[in-house]
């Protein structure tokens, strides 16, 4: 099961959230005055669940005295109508949060079941399914958490976790073996080295130069069949471990790479092309 870390930026981060919808204050609060308030949220739609405990954290936030329960776990399934959550507290603090509490669990909640989708195309396979850096600014650490939730796992949180070689950077340093030389020298261990290639002799170059993986951009599954045997042979020939890792593949083609000799298939998708799964927050009578 995923755990979402709680750090002192993610606290922050909720803070800004909160501020910059309640901006100089509720202007709606006084319609409730001092009642006491019970509501329950429902999914409208089926999916997976992502946010309970972010919710709950985000309302406790706002305001201590809010009980929050949270009746679906992260990562669980859930069809229309069910209740997710239940909340106790002024009414005031549970209108005051509901708007950015749902949008965050309906975000990442589309992202969840996105994920899912696909990472179900691979069950089986031994192959994993991992995001990108493509991701909304500010939310890495969220939309990663919900990737995890849906039965993905995370590729690099940042730049500074492991040393991808693109294109980019093999055409401005001159090849593979100089880029490697370089990084080797200013990283620290034991940060692995993953080279994107494009060609086969790339591929083999990188493998031959002693990266620790290699990411087959868009690979077709008949070219990937065949040049990964000869990959974890030279590998094999250095005593090197050695992840192969395909990307640039559409989402409806993933099931053609399942019987390939691969580890990891990274994707943008879930985060780029996922629709927010539809919640709603109801009062209730306590």
């Amino acid at each position: 099961m995923a755990a979402l870390l709680w750090t002192p930026e993610l606290r922050h981060n909720l803070e800004r959230w909160l501020q910059e919808d309640l901006g100089r204050g509720d202007l709606s609060a006084p319609a409730v005055a001092d009642a006491q308030g019970c509501a329950v949220w429902l999914a409208k739609a089926p999916g997976r669940f992502c946010g309970g405990p972010l919710a709950a954290r985000l309302f406790q936030l706002l305001n201590p005295a809010v009980r929050v329960q949270v009746l679906v776990a992260d990562g669980k399934d859930v069809v229309a109508g069910t209740e997710l959550l239940r909340l106790h507290g002024p009414a005031a603090d549970l209108l005051a949060g509901e708007r950015v509490a749902l949008n965050l669990a309906m975000r990442l909640s589309g992202v969840a079941t996105a994920t899912a989708r696909l990472a179900g195309q691979l069950t089986g396979s031994g192959i994993h399914l991992v995001d990108t850096r493509k991701t909304t600014p500010g939310l890495r650490l969220l939309e990663k958490y919900a990737v995890r939730c849906g039965g993905g796992l995370n590729h690099r949180m940042g730049l500074d976790d492991a040393v991808m070689l693109k294109e980019n950077h093999l055409a401005w340093c001159g090849g593979i073996v100089p880029a490697l030389q370089r990084v080797r020298a200013q990283a620290p261990w034991p940060a692995p080295v993953i080279v994107e290639a494009e060609t086969d002799a790339e591929a083999q170059a990188a493998v031959g130069a002693g990266a620790e993986g290699v990411l087959l951009d868009e690979f077709t599954p008949e070219a990937v069949e065949e040049l990964t045997p000869k990959l974890r042979h030279l590998a094999r020939q250095r005593g090197k471990a050695l992840v192969l890792e395909v990307s640039g593949v559409q989402p409806e083609q993933l099931r053609a790479y399942a019987a390939c000799d691969i580890d990891l298939i990274s994707t943008s998708a879930p985060v780029t092309r996922s629709s927010w799964l539809d919640l709603a927050m109801r009062f209730c009578k306590a």
